[in-house]
């Protein structure tokens, strides 16, 4: 219900919708969509939201392959305290400053309170950490300042922990307590604590992968930040970060600044971003959870950007569990979010999901435990998956822009029934064609500034009490032509589906609202049960639609029975009528009395 205006380009969600409706694939347009430069303003309608994961990844630029273990030069390097010694080839000690200038495979252990620098360009250098304790007072603990790749590599069973300055100057360019110029692999079986003092914990200027390993980063800014991507393949990473979580950072690049998590288990504290890419999030597989900001319950600081995961271009969640609980919106995109499989759970002080662009719903499941708002984006389509969401506001919003802080929950309006919100009809739309979708909300349930259509699946509505709200709020057209639809709330602002749909629909406005656990039938004129229903909370419309709803003909709704069968947000599979009580009337494709024109201004 929140007043947005937009800061981006136009979004034109009819054709959007159009494309994903004629099953428009992640060809050509798909790969055009996400070389857009980071740094120009985004025009969220170009990009295309039913991209797959493969899609996305193959428009960027490939993330990089750990380098050889055998290649130049191998030796050992014994940290001694305030020193080093190390026979190899190579090598350079001067005091607590160890020095690599070649290619090769080095094995580190002991304590060393001092640095290692590797200074060899264009090579690829291995440091195999097997109880290494590296701390730095005044600099990196370890800094690759000239390298092509730069391998971490952690020795089964070890334990090894690096820890840096407590400041660094602000044009620095090592500000990591791990950092490589160049690429930055990090794999093994072993372990490694990082605490990023001054700024950062693991930094790469070039691309950032972590292959496997049990890693613990605490840092003064971000935890984990490659320039041009941050690639998670495996392993269990721990990040506690006083700015963004994991940031892939370049917004100079189409192909690059983006996240890829394909495997692994990651978990993220952060007080900024979780998850940070100046351009794409792609998740395939692995476990990925944060808590940004201090969680839902915190209202965010007016200065600090606290999303949960946070995209320029596109945010695809295609395998694998993400969980978020974020201060901010739970999930945030300039451009577009595809659903495509991931089992997804978030919980937000604003946004559940955020999409300025679209936002398609293809597999998986979505759960929105806490929002204000639930679901928003220009263009939202749900085609399959299992989805549900729990708002204090909107639980659908067809919708974008930022935020003006003006609520006209309560500006003009109506009693009784319509064929639509009346308000401005904005380039926006709402779209079910199949999966499942329940909906507790406060505010308005399903919500679109321009057109909405059910075309199949299963809607459930558990809309607002208050009759400032409805459970259906449509500003345009509003049809409903097959699945099955239940939209139970408040009777002060009813929305019905279009006279034209192609399904009949009933809407009833009983005479007093009936209380949370009533059983609800709905009967045709021979009797027979056609939908039973089981009240969430106080409720005085019904609006249903089914393939067992014939326009024109009378249906009776009763409060009693009994519920049998699997329900689905309170829907039943099936009902017995016994001995309910009668409550209302209706003519199936007939808005109730008092219909006008619906509430003013966008929503």
């Amino acid at each position: 219900m929140r007043l947005r205006k937009k800061v981006l380009a136009a979004v034109s969600s009819l054709v959007l919708a159009t494309a994903v409706l004629a099953g428009c694939s992640s060809s050509d347009a798909g790969t055009a969509a996400t070389q857009v430069a980071a740094t120009s303003a985004i025009d969220a309608s170009t990009v295309d939201g039913t991209q797959d994961a493969a899609a996305v990844l193959a428009a960027n630029k490939e993330f990089h392959t750990a380098g050889s273990d055998d290649a130049g030069t191998t030796g050992t390097i014994e940290l001694t305290g305030t020193s080093a010694t190390s026979s190899a080839e190579g090598v350079t000690i001067d005091g607590a400053t160890v020095t690599i200038t070649a290619a090769g495979t080095y094995t580190i252990s002991g304590e060393l309170a001092g640095q290692i620098v590797v200074n060899a360009p264009d090579a690829t250098v291995t440091l195999i950490l097997d109880g290494a304790e590296i701390t730095s007072s005044t600099t990196a603990a370890i800094a690759a300042t000239a390298v092509k790749e730069l391998v971490v590599q952690l020795a089964d069973g070890s334990t090894n922990t690096l820890s840096d300055a407590s400041t660094y100057a602000d044009d620095a360019d090592v500000n990591a307590a791990l950092f490589s110029g160049g690429d930055l692999t990090v794999t093994g079986d072993g372990g490694l604590t990082v605490t990023g003092n001054g700024n950062d914990g693991i930094a790469s200027k070039d691309g950032l992968l972590v292959v496997s390993g049990t890693i613990a980063v605490t840092a003064k800014d971000d935890g984990l930040r490659g320039k041009d991507y941050v690639a998670v393949t495996g392993g269990t990473i721990t990040v506690t970060a006083g700015g963004d979580g994991v940031k892939a950072d370049n917004t100079e690049d189409a192909d690059s600044g983006y996240v890829s998590v394909s495997g692994g288990t990651v978990t993220v504290t952060s007080d900024g971003d979780g998850v940070d890419a100046a351009t794409d999030i792609a998740v395939t597989r692995g476990t990925l959870s944060i808590k940004a900001g201090g969680g839902h319950t915190v209202e965010p600081a007016d200065d600090t950007s606290a999303k949960g995961l946070k995209s320029g271009v596109i945010t695809v969640l295609e395998g694998g569990t993400v969980t978020v609980d974020a201060s901010d919106d739970a999930v945030h995109t300039d451009g577009a979010v595809h659903f495509n499989g991931a089992k997804v759970s978030v919980a937000s002080g604003d946004d559940g999901v955020h999409a300025e662009g679209a936002q398609i719903i293809d597999g998986g499941s979505l759960e929105v435990t806490a929002a204000v708002e639930g679901l928003e984006a220009a263009t939202f389509v749900l085609n399959d998956g299992t989805v549900h969401v729990v708002s204090s506001d909107d639980g659908i919003n067809g919708a974008g822009g930022t935020t003006t802080g003006t609520d006209t929950a309560d500006q003009g309006g109506r009693q009784g029934g319509g064929p639509g919100g009346g308000g401005e009809v904005g380039d926006f739309s709402v779209t079910i064609n199949g999966g499942t979708l329940v909906i507790d909300s406060e505010g308005d349930g399903l919500d679109s500034n321009g057109v909405a259509s059910i075309t199949g699946g299963t809607v459930v509505v558990n809309g607002p009490e208050g009759n400032g709200n409805g459970a259906l709020d449509v500003n345009g057209t509003f049809t409903v032509s097959g699945g099955t639809l239940l939209a139970a709330g408040s009777a002060g602002m009813v929305v019905t589906p279009a006279t034209g749909s192609g399904q009949g629909w009933i809407s009833a406005t009983l005479d007093s609202a009936i209380a949370a656990g009533t059983t609800v039938q709905i009967t045709d004129g021979g009797g027979t049960v056609v939908a039973t229903f089981v009240t969430a909370k106080s409720v005085q419309n019904i609006t249903y639609s089914s393939a067992k709803i014939t326009g024109g003909e009378s249906y009776t709704v009763h409060t009693g029975g009994t519920a049998t069968g699997t329900g689905t947000g309170g829907l039943a599979e099936s009902g017995t009528l016994g001995s309910a009580t009668k409550v209302a009337t209706v003519t199936a494709g007939q808005a109730p009395a008092g219909g006008g024109q619906g509430r003013r201004g966008n929503r």
